[in-house]
This record gives C-alpha cells, structure tokens and sequence, in this order.
C-alpha cells in the first residue's frame, strides 16, 4: 500500500509570493490534497533550462523527486505522475532537458559536462527549498526517475551525483552503443526515428543535435558500418561509463515488446549494479518502445512504494519481488487486450539460467544478401509490431516475414509438453560467406512454430543481428538471441531462421552469398525459479457466500413463512401470456410506472408493444420475465403465475441490446457456451432450427469480433431462440440496423412466430412494426391506451386526415377537439389527424365537414387515414 499524507481542506488562496521568479498555480483544486506547481526558469551553465516544481500538503520537509521526460518530449509529458509523486507526500522537480521543450541548448544524448551536469545543478537547487528534506547541508534526500532518454540520466545522476539518494529508470539503455549498434550493426531505422526528433523547422541537417552527434550520425548512416570512434562517443555517455558507482536502491523497469532497449540492456544493468551491493528489483513490464501495454497505472504504483522505501525510509512498505515479468493470460473478453498475469521470484535469474537443449535439425543452407539489401525481412516495426508482440504469447499473432532464397531455417522436433522460455536463446552455426572481403551481416531469431509447420509467432517480434568477419572459409558463430519471456505450448516446435536482411537494420548493399550450418542445438533458458501467481481473488468471491449464508440463516430465524404461489390455470395453458391488473410504482414515490395493465396475447401472434418514452413498456417486460415484481395484479405464462426463477420462464426467450459475445470466439462457440451455462441438456437446445430461422450462414463459424451490427442482432436473436422457447421477448431488436438488416430481421421474427409460436417486441420504429407485428398494445404513462390486430388500431374509418389550405391555431385545432364526436385532433405534416368517438356523437364526416366549416377551418379536403404513425399519435394524444 502506498502512503498517504492526510487529506486537508480545499485551500481559499493561492500563494504568489516566493523566493526568486515563477507563478505559482493551483493543478488540482479539486482533489485535496491540492498541488502547487511554480514554473520558472533555471540557467545552468549558461543554457535556460525550463522547469516546474510541485508540492502539496502540509507545511514541513519532505523527500524530492526529479522526474525526467522521455527523448523528443519535454517537461509537460510527465505533469499528470509530478502531480501525483507531490500528492503521495514528494517534492517534485521536473524539467526539460537540453534541445527539448523550452529549454535551450543542443542535445548532447545526456552529455556528462553538459545534460548530467544540469542534474547536479537541479539538485543543487533542491537542496535550498525549504520543503526539502536534507540528510545534511547542500544534500537533499532525492530520487530520479524517468522513462528511455530521462531513465539513463537516472543512472548517470547516480553515478556522477553521490547526493541521489534512490533511482528507478525505465525502459533505458545501459551502453548506448550496444543498444544502437548491436552486434556490431547499426540499428538504422531507431536511429533514423530518434534523430527525426532532434530536427527542426529551418531544415537544418543537424537539428538541434549537439555537432558530435550530428557527425557520428552522417557518418555511419553514409557508411551503415559503425566505427570506433562512434562507439567510444556513444559508451562515453551511457550510464555503463559509470556503472562502478552506481551504488544506490534501483528499481529497474524494462519493456519485453522493445526493439530499440532490448531486455539484454536490463540484465546488464541489473549485474553491475548487483556487483556494486545496492539493492536492485528488476521487473519486466509488458509493453515498450514498439508499443503495447506498458502498464503505466502499475509502474508508477511500484515506484512510489520503493521511493516510500528508500526515501521515506520506511521499511513497512512492500517494494515488491526481486523479480517480476508479466505474463499474458488469454484476452479480456470486454475490450478484446490481453490480460497480465504477474510471474516472480525471490531473485534475479538473469538470462541464461536452467537451459534446455533442443536439437536442431536441417541441412546446410545456402541464402543470399540482395543488391542494396532490398527487399528486407521484417520483424520488429516501432509502433506496430509492439502490440502484436504483446500478443504472440496468448493469441499467436504477430507479424514477420522472410524472402524466399534470403534466409535459412532449422527446426526442433515438437516439444512433448508446454515449454516457458525466459530469457536469452543460444545457437552454435557456421557460416560461410562469399563476400571480397568474407564478412557477413545476419540476423537470427526464433519462432514459435505450430503443429501445421506453416503458422508461425516471433515472440515479441525481436531479432539479433550479429557481423561475421573472416567467414570467406567458414567460421563457427556462436548466436546470442534476443531475450523474451514465451510459453511454448505442446506440439509446437521452435524455428531457428537466419536471414541476410531485415528492415529496421542496414545491410550490405553488395550481393552477397552466404551458407549456414547448424552446429549445435538450440539452447534455451527456462528460469524454473521464476513462478507465475495465481490471480488473486477479490474479497467478494470469498465473502458474498459468507454473507449470503448469513443473511440466510436470519431469514429462516425470523422471517414469516411466506405464502405458496397461485396454482397453476389449466385454462391458460395454451395460452402465452395474460397479464391482469399489473401494477408497478416507482421506487420510494406514489407515482405509478405501471398502472391497472390487462391484455392477452395468443399462439402465433406477433405482438408490438408501442408507447412514448416513459410509457411503461420497459418496466412491463423486466415484470414478465421475473427480473423485478409487480406490486399488484398478476402475469401468467401457459397458465403459470410468472415469479422470479419460477420454471416456466424455462419457455421464455428474451434479447435485450447489447447482447454480450466473447469476441474471439466464433459465433457458434458463443452460442453453444451459453447454453452450456444454462445448465439444460445440449440437445434441448435446437442449435440447428435457431440458426437457421436466425440465417447467419457462413458467418457462423467466423470470429464475433469481424461481425457486422447487423449480423451481431442476429447473433443476438438466435442467441434468445436456443431451445425454442414458446415466447420470444425482443426489446429494440433493430436498433442500429440499416434498412435491409431491419427487413432481415423482420423476416426473422415472422419465421419463427410462423412454427405456432409468439413473439413480442417493443420498438419505436412504428413502419416497421406495422408491417411485422399481427397485434399491438399501446401504452401510455402506464396504462393501456388500446389493444388489438394492428389493422382494427389503424382504423377504418375512425381516424380522418383534414388537409388544410393553411396552417391553424393551437386555439383552432383545441375547438375541433371539442366537437361532437371527435376524440382526438392532432396536427401532422399533411394537416390534422382527427380521431373519432362514435360512441359519443355522430361519426358521419360529413357532418364534421360541416361542423369545420362553422369554425372556418380552412379546409381542403377530408379522408381516412390508415398510418399506424398517424393513429399512434392520435391514440396518446399530448404525449407525443
């Protein structure tokens, strides 16, 4: 749990008098405790570097925190976790650095005499707040933290500022140069991204980059071969410079989907540190660099409980295993993302512990380099191939892909029961190469391979590349894979490919042949210390039972026996529904949602319930279905009164919208897992007859998540067919449909009333149920307005149109309401709707004619009209 300092009232005042330039403003008056932020200005060394200090609470010193962006961002990136870091009782700092956001300067890819520099100068600056907590004069007690670019100057704080007190740097780099030219090849396309970063509006080739940088990256990427000058620039800058010193409490966080800082970048950082006698957790969150989920909410979670550790110094606060890695576990059936399930052990296992031996099987193969290195193989893709990394393990998806004639492969037998690999793969090769000077430029990977030998996952959608030189005889080659966290499920086997090119990476650009053999096996490491956790179960899972058998247990105490249901009516028991004197009031009023309701519906009707919003109709089928009771009055189902779980609702169908489906299931997995849940036998379920009266076809057997709206409707209706229930209740069953999906349904619904069965729906689309509905009930604040075959609701006679030769009064159409024999009197588009009542007067129109004329209603012309829009609208009158 994290600590909390106590909430306090909202404060009345900002306060704007403090030492030195900046504005303070209020950044979160809404949520107490509130938080202060003062942006201002600090010049370091001659360079503005643009900074924002936050702080909330209570008077009184507290730990500090320097919050670092990422490359390309600036301050603002990380307001919404400073503001969260000073509500947790933490002085927060964040800035942008050199070449980003406000600040000036060039970027120096943290620069030790200029970027970290700037660090030791904002402690310095820390040091003299008096919210600060000092362990001595000039030293505050801080931590560092931050993401890639701002997670190494975490570490290089650290190693340069003996005043960092604690540090979590994520999803960074450990040696710049091995990360950006790995295996001695240069990583082109992350390079290429990165320094598209640093540019800027006037079309200056160097950007804002610092000139040593500008010139390492126009050399190399002119030559694609990086050099010994660019690496010592680069290893310079990396917090493995200074690696010895780094001597404090680390939490490191690194990315599994992450082509650009690989898990290998961690396992260094976490040996050296470890080597140094500091406290070191290592957790390998899900998503990265490529994308995916990087599990932001529970990340920062962590880092607030080690910096409550180590700065708070309270050492009741659980930092959590020494090493942690998320693990996928299936697909959330509500949004379609993977779920993660946490894996852990009492230790770091690195990446090359308790291996396995998988013996390689294939010929010597021989491949070749395309002329300028096109087209490339691809693997990981910044952006894209993160999300489906983050995938491959639960779902087998992924994106690769290697050239005919441009690779090599060698496969093992199938693994004969479920195989996890954490951490980095091996393989022995030899290669021989046919280039002038006999190097070769290769990139190994491994895939899962399913049972078919054609469907095939590159875990993560990483690559190793590697350079080979002096291979013009042949030279054994000894791979180091990337390192991944991957269940093999039984029956799969693993692909070891060997290709000539791959996107994100510069090839040679002239041809070149290349034969690899396989001289080993494929090792692989199983890290069996490390064990996935169980998920937790909420309170609730343990606690309802307990609380329902209590609850139980006083009503068999003190309640008074209730009274057995009405028999069952033999007279009713062919017929579907009767409902008589129902009645429902509002929750805790005297206001009726339904009121005195009565009508009957027969075998193979198709009845329309219709009414204005409010009218009752939604109230009135939860009633039918046993989901809520009616205060008065009663509903028999074939002669059963109709109670919450009473066993004829077993012969009730209902659709309401907005159907749930598992969308990775196809539509028929769906259907037969739902019946399942009934608990009924699965051939009382008459699959075969829904389906086909709900005609989905082909579609069946697809995916839910590639259904269209309509086709989900219908998925939705077949789904409230399954065993054929004797009633069908469909609520809004078209809703969202164009006009041939609603004809679609409209002939589902005739279907399946046409077998002798019925069929109810509420609807507000009137055409439509006019030309689908046999009966109809209108309803009306309540109560029941009229009921009947839709043709005797329409009228034949009854309802009269009046067009008129100009518009009328509101005055006007209420003394046509009070004629003799005139129910109704409604304005519509073609003129007035007149209802007559011919109980109460004469029903002749010619006698209304005349009775209009008198009133010098300008008339143009009488007639009946038979709408059921238009004898709605007549029937609620004022409602509509």
């Amino acid at each position: 749990m994290r600590l909390r300092l106590p909430r306090w009232a909202a404060v009345t005042a900002v306060l704007a008098v403090l030492a030195g330039a900046g504005t303070w403003t209020a950044a979160a008056l809404d949520e107490p405790p509130p938080v202060q932020r003062e942006d201002r200005p600090l010049t370091l060394d001659g360079v503005r570097i643009d900074t924002s200090y936050f702080v909330a609470g209570s008077a009184g010193r507290r730990p500090a925190v320097l919050l670092a962006h990422g490359f390309g961002g600036s301050k603002d990136d990380v307001r919404a976790y400073a503001e969260r870091l000073a509500r947790d009782g933490y002085a927060v700092l964040t800035w942008s650095a050199r070449g980003f956001g406000a600040s000036g300067g060039k970027i120096g890819l943290n620069d030790p005499a200029h970027e970290v520099a700037d660090v030791r100068g904002l402690v310095d600056w820390l040091a003299d707040r008096p919210e600060v907590l000092l362990d001595e004069a000039g030293d505050p007690r801080v931590g560092v933290t931050g993401a890639s670019y701002g997670g190494a100057i975490s570490l290089l704080a650290a190693g340069h500022d003996p005043r960092v007190d604690a540090i979590a740097p994520q999803i960074t780099y450990w040696n710049l140069a091995d990360a950006l030219f790995p295996g001695g090849v240069y990583k082109k396309l992350w390079s290429g991204i990165l320094f598209s970063m640093g540019a800027d509006a006037r079309g200056d080739a160097c950007g804002r980059f610092a000139p040593e940088i500008c010139a390492l990256k126009e050399r190399v990427a002119v030559s694609g071969t990086p050099d010994a000058e660019a690496r010592a620039l680069l290893e310079a800058r990396s917090p493995s410079a200074v690696g010895d010193r780094v001597k404090v409490p680390t939490l490191i966080v690194q990315g599994q989907t992450d082509s650009l800082f690989t898990l290998d970048q961690s396992d260094a950082m976490a040996r050296a540190l470890a080597a140094n006698g500091a406290p070191v957790a290592v957790d390998w969150a899900s998503g990265g660099h490529d994308g995916g989920d990087r599990e932001t909410g529970r990340v920062e979670d962590r880092i607030g409980a080690w910096f409550d550790r180590w700065l708070k110094r309270d050492a009741s606060v659980d930092t959590g295993p020494a090493f942690r890695v998320s693990r996928t576990g299936g697909v959330d059936s509500t949004d379609g993302r993977a779920t993660l399930r946490a894996a852990t052990a009492d230790r770091y296992p690195g990446l090359r512990e308790g291996t396995r031996a998988l013996a390689l099987t294939g010929p010597p193969q021989r491949f070749a380099n395309p002329a300028g290195g096109a087209p490339p193989a691809v693997s990981a893709v910044p952006g894209l191939g993160g999300g489906l990394g983050g995938l491959s393990s639960s779902l087998g998806v992924g994106l690769a892909l290697d050239f005919p004639g441009q690779h090599a492969r060698f496969d093992t037998a199938p693994v004969t029961a479920p195989l996890r690999i954490t951490g980095t793969p091996t393989a022995r090769v030899r290669v021989t190469s046919t280039a002038p000077d006999g190097s070769a430029v290769l990139f190994a990977k491994v895939y899962d391979v399913g049972p078919d030998g054609r469907q095939q996952v590159l875990p993560a959608q990483l690559v190793a590349p590697v350079r080979v030189e002096d291979a013009g005889k042949g030279r054994s080659v000894d791979l180091t894979l990337p390192a991944i966290d991957h269940e093999v499920e039984a029956g799969h086997r693993l692909r070891l490919v060997v290709s000539a090119t791959d996107l994100g990476y510069a090839s040679p650009v002239a041809t070149a042949g290349y034969t690899v053999a396989a001289e080993g096996p494929l090792t692989v490491p199983t890290a069996p210390g490390v064990t996935t956790r169980a998920v937790g179960l909420p309170w609730w899972v343990w606690g309802l039972p307990l609380v329902g058998l209590a609850v139980a247990a006083v009503l068999l105490l003190t309640a008074r026996r209730r009274t057995a249901g009405p028999a069952p009516d033999p007279e009713l028991a062919a017929v579907p529904l009767r409902i008589t004197g129902l009645s429902k009031k509002y929750k805790g009023g005297e206001r009726y949602s339904v009121r005195d309701l009565s009508f009957q519906v027969e075998q193979g009707q198709v009845l329309g319930l219709l009414g204005p919003n409010g009218a009752g109709k939604t109230t009135t089928l939860r009633m039918l279905m046993g989901l809520i009771t009616p205060d008065e009055g009663e509903i028999r189902v074939f002669g059963q009164a109709v109670r919450p779980g009473a066993p004829v609702l077993s012969r009730v169908g209902a659709f309401v919208e907005g159907a749930g489906f598992l969308p990775h299931l196809t539509g028929r997995e769906n259907l037969e897992l739902y019946w399942k849940a009934t608990g009924r036998p699965a051939e009382d379920a008459h699959l075969d007859e829904a389906l086909r009266i709900a005609n989905l076809g082909g579609a069946l057997e697809r995916a839910v998540r590639t259904y269209s709206q309509g086709m989900r409707q219908r998925l939705a209706i077949a789904q409230a067919m399954l065993g054929l229930p004797d009633l069908l209740i469909l609520d809004e069953p078209t809703n969202g449909l164009d006009p041939p999906q609603i004809r679609e349904m409209r002939e589902v619904m005739i279907r399946y009333a046409a077998g002798g069965r019925t069929v109810i729906v509420s609807s507000h689309l009137l055409a439509e149920v006019e030309q689908s509905c046999t009966h109809l009930v209108v309803m009306d604040r309540g109560q029941l307005v009229q009921a009947g075959p839709v043709a005797e609701i329409t009228g034949a006679g009854d309802i009269l149109l009046v067009t008129l030769g100009e518009p009328v009064t509101d005055a006007l159409v209420e003394k046509v309401a009070a004629l003799p024999g005139v129910g109704t009197a409604v304005r519509t588009e073609g003129g007035l709707l007149v209802g007559l009542t011919p109980a109460d007067g004469p029903a002749d129109p010619t006698a209304l004619i005349g009775e209009l004329v008198r009133l010098d209603v300008p008339l143009t012309g009488v007639g009946p009209h038979r709408r059921l829009e238009d004898a709605f609208l007549t029937l609620i009158g004022g409602s509509a």
